[in-house]
């Protein structure tokens, strides 16, 4: 008999408007068959849409039809096999179904016509020669699906959505529990985000010239920002939320595949990398944050280093060292090469941020040019570097640009200064485990003043 949680688990990898599939009608069969089901349907999932879309030109109908052949495998596999070419089964499935639903509605004769040659020539049950066929083009099919979540017509917020949703295969409950926002705030957007596409309609292919140059920079930008958010939590009670940082790498990997001569996605890929291999040494065992300086580098993931340092040669090869995420990977890797904090050529850092900020000529990356700049000729030069930008709008309430100040004047023996720089940074700060760390300097400037004023000092 069937395991209704099993079926269940299957079929909420697609929703329908951001609600759970309801599952009164699946076909019953035993456990190890549906996870069989649910095995080859995680496998083929994002494939499987991304060619439904390109032919019917709506991710919501792509999702139904996957849907429907999803049902139709269930009631079929454990009774006659897995057949020898899973994909293709289930593309020609969801292409039929696709006919029966346009012949009922009397329209998209066109749609019809191109979808229902291989069945009526005879070929629909020659599975071997669809998947064959699919092959052919599926890696720009899925290219493009890619590239259509993150159209730059939806707002940021659409785009991580739809992208963890559609290519991630995260539920809304997931997504929601990942950026602390609600299930319903997150179900909105994805239905706003294709309703958007689908009635502008925007067609899934891969763009060309200077329009796939801007559509590639919001898909490397929707990646990099489902990332950032899980490798800073920017609110809440965990400083990292790996869940979404492998989510973007996975993201970052499916990316560079399908678009091997990208430098710019190899230096994403890399970044990301280079980035969480440090995940096991950035949290303390109590829970507290742990910085560059105090971080136990024997924990560092190796392979991940090497791995994001392999990427950076792949830039190299490809002639993008001057890109935007090739600059952030290489100064990732000036730390990754580093077996101690004291052995960290702060020059170079620095150097790769005076090129960054010619291409990204942005408030936060001022802030962090400064910082290297403080570590390579003195907290002084940082100050200053600070100062150019202390009053810049974007930065007011930004707990970052008081907590480096902080650190600077801490390095001058400025504690009173410093005091109060790193109250402001933890009044500023929504992340928790942040806010614990910037208090706790807090209370080491408040000592180290208490120390100088005591008489034994």
């Amino acid at each position: 008999m069937v395991d209704r949680a099993a079926a269940k688990s299957i079929l909420r990898l697609m929703t329908r408007d951001g609600r759970a599939i309801e599952t009164s009608s699946l076909p019953q069969t035993d456990n190890r068959a549906a996870q069989d089901v649910e095995t080859i349907f995680r496998m083929e999932r994002v494939r499987l849409i991304a060619g439904l879309a390109k032919h019917v030109g709506d991710i919501s109908l792509a999702e139904e039809l996957a849907q429907d052949a999803l049902v139709a495998a269930l009631a079929t596999w454990p009774q006659k096999g897995t057949p020898p070419n899973p994909g293709g089964w289930l593309m020609t499935t969801a292409k039929r179904r696709a006919v029966d639903l346009w012949r009922r509605r009397r329209m998209m004769a066109r749609h019809e016509a191109a979808l229902s040659h291989d069945i009526e020539t005879g070929r629909a049950s020659d599975h071997a020669a669809i998947e064959a066929s699919i092959d052919d083009e599926i890696g720009d099919e899925r290219l493009s699906l890619i590239f259509t979540a993150c159209h730059p017509l939806l707002s940021r917020d659409q785009r991580t959505a739809l992208t963890l949703k559609i290519i991630g295969g995260l539920t809304t409950e997931e997504i929601a529990r990942a950026f602390l926002t609600q299930e319903t705030t997150v179900a909105q957007r994805i239905v706003r985000a294709k309703k958007l596409l689908r009635d502008a309609g925007i067609s899934f292919e891969v763009p060309v010239g200077a329009e796939r140059d801007a559509r590639l920079a919001s898909v490397l930008e929707v990646i990099y920002l489902i990332f950032n958010e899980g490798y800073a939590a920017s609110s809440g009670d965990d400083l990292i939320r790996p869940q979404l940082c492998q989510e973007a790498m996975r993201l970052g990997r499916i990316l560079v595949g399908l678009a091997p001569e990208e430098p710019e996605a190899h230096g994403l890929l890399s970044l990301m990398e280079l980035q969480a291999s440090r995940f096991k040494a950035r949290v303390a065992p109590d829970g507290s944050a742990l910085t560059l300086e105090t971080q136990n580098r024997r924990l560092w993931d190796r392979l991940l280093i090497q791995r994001g340092l392999d990427g950076l040669e792949s830039v190299k090869r490809l002639d993008g060292e001057d890109g935007v995420h090739a600059l952030q990977a290489a100064l990732a890797a000036v730390h990754a090469r580093a077996a101690r904090f004291e052995d960290t050529d702060w020059r170079e850092s620095a150097n790769l941020y005076d090129r960054l900020i010619e291409r990204v000529p942005s408030p936060v990356v001022a802030l962090n040019r400064a910082v290297a700049h403080a570590m390579a000729s003195g907290p002084e030069v940082g100050l200053m570097l600070l100062a150019e930008i202390e009053d810049e709008p974007s930065l007011a309430g930004y707990a970052p640009l008081y907590a480096a100040k902080g650190d600077f004047l801490m390095r001058l023996q400025r504690m009173a200064e410093a005091r109060e720089a790193f109250d402001r940074a933890a009044g500023f700060s929504e992340n928790a485990v942040e806010r614990a760390f910037l208090l706790g300097r807090v209370a080491e400037c408040g000592k180290a003043l208490r120390a100088a004023r005591s008489p034994e000092s």
